[in-house]
């Protein structure tokens, strides 16, 4: 262990000496961060609806229950109801040109006065994060109408015929609750609710993780440097002659690369939230959690290009391919929601892709630690696969 952390020492003095690399790693993201963030402002200041798309169907739209359902639905700050037939909605949702589909069946509100309701029907892809995020929404919705619906249950009279009138005192209960949690406003940093449904989203809600990521892998050029660097003046092989296994010289490195990219994300985090008025804190875990994931994935990519490279040009061209690939195809220049969903499946095949979606569960849709687990399960899974690949490489040489 004291081998690994003398390594893991031995890795971040030489990066810290050459402070100048560091600064340029957190002075270009804030930079960039404000680049891109004014120019996708113009897109911002229409109010584009950025709602999941939901296709509807009422068919009990005569009942109280329905009409109530459909309203809260359309209210909803993350789904925006598209009506249309039955059938073209299913496969509207098999080509994912809608998020799912929703039908609340004929006769819905009048089973759920009796003892056995009727389930709403939805088509969605429950495994992904918009698809859990829909789930919820509509489950709240429903579990809030279904408690009004219990409550008037209880305070009508058998044998009465004024349980409509009771509902609507009881969902006008929903409406008006007797503690309300008021919040000032300077405190809301990234979506702002409007009277229509829509939200109004920071300017760098997107430029600022967009660019943390990207330069984090930029940053893979220095740490994959300090290898090479060892390769060439045979400092690696007199270590290899010392009673440290090859990995333990492995895992030594790759802490001090983590250890600089979490650094990395710390700062340059911090700076969103308190200058740039973003939510990352508004969720500590779910952030601390993408950004934890995000290093371990990114530092094993370092790892893996310090391995591969055998000089100094190597690592720099290795360093920005990666680095233009993944941050091009992964969302971090452009969001993946204004591109087409072949191009978006083609994204979700980098790491950055899914570090996106776990930042901005956060930042714009207002998600907590439940949305993080698949985006940090992803990048932990790219982690393991690069660091396996870096260790295979490490022991053929």
């Amino acid at each position: 262990m004291s081998s690994i952390i003398n390594i893991a020492l031995k890795d971040l003095t030489q990066i810290i000496r050459d402070w100048k690399s560091f600064l340029f790693l957190l002075i270009m993201p804030i930079a960039f961060t404000f680049l891109f963030g004014f120019a996708f402002s113009g897109n911002s200041n229409q109010e584009q609806d950025t709602r999941l798309p939901v296709g509807f169907i009422n068919y009990d739209n005569r009942s109280l229950i329905g009409q109530e359902l459909e309203a809260n639905l359309s209210k909803s700050t993350l789904i925006r109801l598209e009506a249309g037939e039955e059938e073209k909605l299913i496969n509207q949702v098999t080509k994912k040109d809608l998020t799912a589909a929703l039908i609340i069946p004929a006769g819905y509100g009048d089973s759920l006065k009796s003892d056995h309701p009727m389930q709403l029907i939805l088509w969605v892809d429950s495994a992904s994060i918009d698809g859990m995020s829909i789930q919820t929404e509509i489950d709240v919705q429903a579990n809030r109408l279904n408690s009004a619906i219990q409550t008037a249950k209880v305070m009508t009279p058998a044998n009465t015929t004024n349980f409509d009138e009771v509902l609507k005192n009881a969902l006008l209960a929903w409406q008006t609750p007797p503690v309300i949690l008021s919040q000032e406003k300077n405190d809301i940093k990234v979506n702002e609710p409007t009277s229509d449904g829509e939200t109004k989203e920071n300017l760098f809600a997107h430029s600022s993780p967009g660019m943390i990521l990207q330069f984090a892998v930029a940053g893979l050029m220095t740490c994959a440097l300090v290898i090479v660097a060892e390769r060439k003046n045979n400092c690696l092989q007199r270590l290899m002659t010392t009673s440290t296994s090859r990995m333990q010289i492995l895992v030594g490195h790759y802490l001090s690369v983590v250890i600089m990219i979490l650094a990395q994300f710390i700062l340059l985090i911090t700076f969103g939230d308190l200058v740039l008025k973003l939510n990352y804190f508004s969720q500590p875990l779910a952030t601390l959690l993408i950004a934890l994931t995000a290093s371990l994935c990114i530092a094993g990519l370092g790892l893996l290009i310090g391995t591969l490279a055998k000089g100094e040009e190597q690592v720099i061209s290795f360093s920005l391919i990666c680095m233009f690939l993944f941050a091009g195809l992964g969302g971090a220049w452009v969001p993946l929601e204004f591109t087409g969903k072949t191009f978006q499946s083609i994204g979700h095949i980098t790491p950055l892709a899914w570090a996106m979606d776990g930042f901005k569960n956060i930042l714009v849709r207002g998600l907590g630690l439940e949305s993080a687990w698949l985006p940090a399960a992803a990048l932990l899974g790219y982690a393991v696969v690069f660091f396996l690949l870096a260790n295979w490489k490490f022991k053929t040489e």
